[in-house]
């Protein structure tokens, strides 16, 4: 795709035991000696790809992509409830195996990439572990707040009422309200019968993928395109997640940001994302004091080629000479 570096294969990989029956998959990219940088996958449950790495000078980046518990290639691959237990899936989790990680490497501190899920878990880990952090670059801010939540799986259905309307009774729920979805599609992710959660995750994604139509940049199966056990995977981390409140009190993210002070971080969202509103991103910026906002006005969540000129551009500025 225009505007990226061309495709690169990794130079090292490995599979990280991360404690409680989990290996977690890792990769190293680009320059051995350069600029180390931490590519955080959103979801939760999506997993690392390729293209990703792309974003990434290799001359100048030595850039690490990981797959978070459950998903891509770590294991237990959570599309089987029977053989994944998700108990010991939480964010406080992944913010461990990120510093497991970080120390299995020899990386002092690292710049931070990663949007949507990807950015709830940076700014965690960031607030957790500042001293690490080098810099941070976030297309698609999100906080994951039950009111961002809330209105994903909920108040965005303003603007499709039919399809929020099959997506509720896919759950099986009558009252409840947005909680009573999540938690419902959550327990019907761990049903023993595959043709359960096979649907279940249908349903989940066809709403995913309404909600993304109307972009710009919107393409046909964004999720439920995917293959069944990567679906899978990503529609029961998701509402296991989600149904807990990924285990953050309510603002905590936005509340503590004064612990980011001194990480320059730059924030890139589009005005159209439908799923994600700006009020996020514009939030987080007025709390966090060495982080500038791009509003892109052509793009969604899905991005466009002038929100990926703005990532790159970010990126290669905190490469280094």
């Amino acid at each position: 795709m225009a505007g990226l570096y061309p495709p690169i294969e990794p130079y090292d990989s490995g599979m990280l035991d991360v404690g409680d029956g989990n290996l977690v998959y890792w990769e190293v990219c680009g320059n051995p000696g350069g600029t180390p940088a931490l590519a955080v996958h959103g979801g939760p449950g999506s997993g690392c790809t390729p293209r990703t790495r792309q974003y990434f000078d290799p001359a100048r980046y030595r850039v690490v992509l990981f797959d978070q518990r459950g998903c891509g290639r770590s294991t237990p691959h959570a599309s089987d409830p029977a053989k994944a237990s998700l108990l010991h899936n939480t964010t406080h989790h992944l913010i461990a195996d990120m510093e497991r990680l970080r120390e299995h490497l020899g990386i002092d501190s690292w710049l931070l990439y990663g949007g949507s899920w990807g950015s709830t878990l940076i700014l965690a880990y960031a607030e957790r572990h500042p001293d690490r952090v080098t810099g941070i670059v976030i297309p698609d801010v999100t906080t994951t707040r039950r009111s961002e939540t809330e209105w994903l799986y909920g108040g965005v259905g303003r603007y499709f009422p039919e399809e929020w309307e099959r997506f509720r009774a896919g759950s099986g729920t009558v009252d409840g309200g947005v909680p009573g979805i999540l938690g419902a599609y959550s327990r019907l992710m761990e049903d023993p019968d595959p043709a359960v959660r096979e649907r279940a995750a249908a349903d989940w994604c066809a709403w995913e993928d309404t909600v993304l139509s109307r972009e710009p940049a919107g393409v046909r199966g964004f999720y439920g395109g995917r293959p069944s056990a990567a679906r899978q995977a990503l529609v029961r981390i998701c509402a296991h997640y989600f149904s807990h409140g990924v285990w953050l009190e309510e603002g905590a993210l936005l509340r503590d940001a004064g612990r980011l002070a001194g990480i320059p971080g730059v924030l890139i969202h589009g005005r159209l994302d439908l799923g994600g509103p700006l009020v996020t991103a514009w939030e987080l910026a007025r709390a966090w004091p060495d982080a500038e906002l791009t509003v892109v006005e052509d793009a969604g969540h899905l991005g466009s080629a002038t929100m990926r000129g703005h990532v790159l551009a970010a990126l290669d500025g905190f490469a280094g000479p």
